[in-house]
C-alpha cells in the first residue's frame, strides 16, 4: 500500500526546488538566467514523468492516501504546461520592474506542488495539505513587491479571508470525520453516503455547506468573492497572471475529488448550493465588471462570472457537465494567462498597465498584439469562433440536458450583457487614440512566440474543440467511480 513510486513526479519537483535554491546561492546577478533555465527544465521533466501515468489503470499508494489515474495525470500536465507558459511572461515582468529574484519562481513551484497534491489526493487531509501549500505560496507571491503598499494590503486581505475559508473547509472535514466514524478516504466517505437519506440527514447537509463554501472560495465565487478584485489589482501583474489562471485548475481538481468522487451520491444536497453560487457569480460578476475602468479589476469580476459557468456545469452531476466544466476551466486558464501577458507587454516607464486607457490605440502601436488581445477578449465574451464560445455552449447544453432550462436562459442573457465590457475594451484598442505617446518595448523571441501561439490556440481550439473535449471526457470516464 505504500507504493511511493506513484508520487515520483512530486518528489522530483520537490528535490528540484531544493537543488535550485542551493545553486542560486552561488550565482551572480548577471547569471540569474541560469536559475530560470533550471526552473523551466524542472517543470518540463516533471511533465514528462507524468506522461507515463496517462492511459494507466487507477492505482493507490501511500497507504491509500494518494491516487494515480488518468484524470490526475491530465490535470497535472495541464498545470505544468500552463506554468511553463506563465514563466515566459513572468520573466519579462521581473526584468522590467527590477524584481528579479529566483525565490519568485520557486514560490510558484511550491504552489504547483500543492496543486499536484490536490489533483491526486485520495484523502481529505491530503486535499487540505495541498490546498494550504498552494495558499501559503500565493499569499507570499501577492506581497512579493514589498515597497508597494497596495500589494501588502492585498496580501493581508487574501490571507485573512483565505484563513476563514480554510477554517470552513477544515470544519466541514472534521464534521465528516465524525459522521463517518473516523474515515476520510474518498471511497470510505462514498460508502457512508450510500447508506444515507441525504435530504433528511441535517448534520450531513451542514457539512456540505462548509465544504462547498471552502471550495467556492478557491474559485472566487459569490459570496466568497470579495478578495478577488482587490488581490488582482493590488498584486504585481506577474502574480496576478499566475493567480488568475493556473490555480483554477487546482480548484476544479478539488471540486471533482471531494464532491464527485467522495460525495457524488450526495449530489442532491450540494447541487442546490452550486446552482445558487454559480448563478450569483455569473450575474454579479458580469454586472459589476461593466462598472470597472481598472482593467485588472474588470478581469477579476470577469473571472468570477467565468467560474460561475464552471460551477453550473459540474452542478449537473453528469459526465457531460463534468466534461464541460473541465473544458471550460482549461480554456479559461489558457485565455487568462495570455490576457495578463498583454498587460505585462504594455507596462512602460516604470508604470503598471492596469487601466482601460492603457489599451487605447494598441492597434496603432502593434496591430499583431492588438489582434492577439482581441482573440482573448472574444473568447472570454463567448463570441464564435473562439474557444470560449464552445466552452459556454457546452455548459449550457449540459444544463439543458439536466432539465435546468431557466438557468440556461439566465446564462445566455448574462453572456449577452457581459459582452458589453469586452467589446468596449476592443473599441478602445482599435478606435481610440492613445493617451500617452510611447512605443512598446522590444520583447524577447520566446515571449513573442509563446504569446502568439497562446492567442492562436484560442482560435484553433475554437474551430476544432473536439480533440480537447475528448481528452477531458476520457480522463473523467476512466477516473470517476
Amino acid at each position: 500500500m505504500m507504493n511511493i513510486a506513484i508520487a515520483t513526479p512530486e518528489i522530483f519537483l520537490l528535490i528540484s526546488i531544493c537543488i535550485i535554491l542551493l545553486i542560486d546561492l552561488f550565482l551572480r546577478d548577471d547569471q540569474r538566467l541560469i536559475s530560470y533555465i533550471l526552473v523551466q527544465i524542472s517543470v518540463l521533466i516533471t511533465a514528462f514523468l507524468l506522461i507515463s501515468t496517462l492511459h494507466t489503470n487507477k492505482q493507490l499508494g501511500l497507504n491509500a492516501m494518494y491516487v494515480q489515474d488518468e484524470l490526475g495525470g491530465f490535470l497535472k500536465i495541464s498545470i505544468l504546461v500552463l506554468t511553463s507558459t506563465a514563466f515566459v511572461y513572468i520573466r519579462k515582468y521581473l526584468n522590467d520592474k527590477n524584481l528579479w529574484k529566483t525565490e519568485f519562481f520557486l514560490l510558484v513551484l511550491f504552489a504547483v506542488l500543492g496543486m499536484m497534491i490536490m489533483a491526486s489526493a485520495n484523502h481529505l487531509l491530503l486535499v487540505y495539505l495541498g490546498l494550504e501549500l498552494l495558499s501559503l505560496a500565493l499569499y507570499t507571491l501577492v506581497a512579493f513587491s514589498r515597497d508597494d503598499s497596495r500589494a501588502t494590503e492585498a496580501a493581508m486581505k487574501y490571507f485573512i479571508l483565505g484563513a476563514i475559508a480554510s477554517g470552513m473547509l477544515l470544519y466541514g472535514i472534521s464534521m465528516l470525520y465524525g459522521l463517518t466514524m473516523g474515515q476520510l478516504e474518498l471511497q470510505a466517505i462514498a460508502a457512508y453516503i450510500d447508506t444515507q437519506a441525504i435530504l433528511e440527514n441535517i448534520p450531513l447537509l451542514f457539512t456540505l455547506v462548509f465544504i462547498v463554501g471552502g471550495i467556492a472560495f478557491k474559485f472566487g465565487a459569490v459570496p466568497l468573492h470579495m478578495w478577488v478584485p482587490d488581490v488582482y489589482q493590488g498584486a504585481p501583474t506577474a502574480t496576478t497572471l499566475f493567480l488568475g489562471s493556473v490555480p483554477k485548475i487546482a480548484a476544479f481538481a478539488m471540486l471533482i475529488r471531494v464532491l464527485s468522487e467522495s460525495l457524488g451520491l450526495a449530489q442532491s444536497g450540494w447541487a442546490q448550493l452550486l446552482l445558487v453560487i454559480g448563478l450569483l457569480s455569473v450575474i454579479i460578476g458580469n454586472l459589476l465588471a461593466i462598472a470597472q475602468f481598472n482593467l485588472k479589476r474588470m478581469l477579476a469580476y470577469s473571472a468570477i462570472a467565468q467560474m460561475g459557468f464552471v460551477l453550473l456545469g459540474t452542478m449537473t452531476g453528469t459526465l457531460e457537465g463534468y466534461s464541460a466544466g473541465l473544458f471550460y476551466t482549461l480554456t479559461y486558464a489558457l485565455t487568462a494567462v495570455g490576457g495578463f501577458a498583454i498587460l505585462i507587454l504594455l507596462s512602460h516607464q516604470g508604470l503598471e498597465a492596469e487601466t482601460l486607457d492603457d489599451l487605447k490605440g494598441l492597434n496603432e502601436r502593434s496591430p499583431w498584439y492588438a489582434f492577439i488581445m482581441l482573440l482573448f477578449l472574444f473568447s472570454m465574451a463567448g463570441i464564435p469562433p473562439m474557444v470560449g464560445f464552445y466552452a459556454k455552449f457546452s455548459v449550457i447544453q449540459a444544463l439543458l440536458q439536466g432539465g435546468y432550462l431557466w438557468a440556461a436562459i439566465i446564462l445566455v442573457l448574462m453572456s449577452v450583457i457581459g459582452a458589453f465590457y469586452y467589446l468596449r475594451t476592443i473599441k478602445m484598442m482599435y478606435f481610440d487614440k492613445p493617451e500617452l505617446d510611447f512605443t512598446l518595448k522590444t520583447t524577447t523571441l520566446d515571449f513573442k512566440l509563446v504569446l502568439s501561439t497562446n492567442g492562436l490556440l484560442i482560435l484553433i481550439l475554437g474551430l476544432l474543440p473536439s480533440s480537447l473535449m475528448s481528452l477531458c471526457t476520457n480522463a473523467l470516464v476512466t477516473s470517476l467511480p
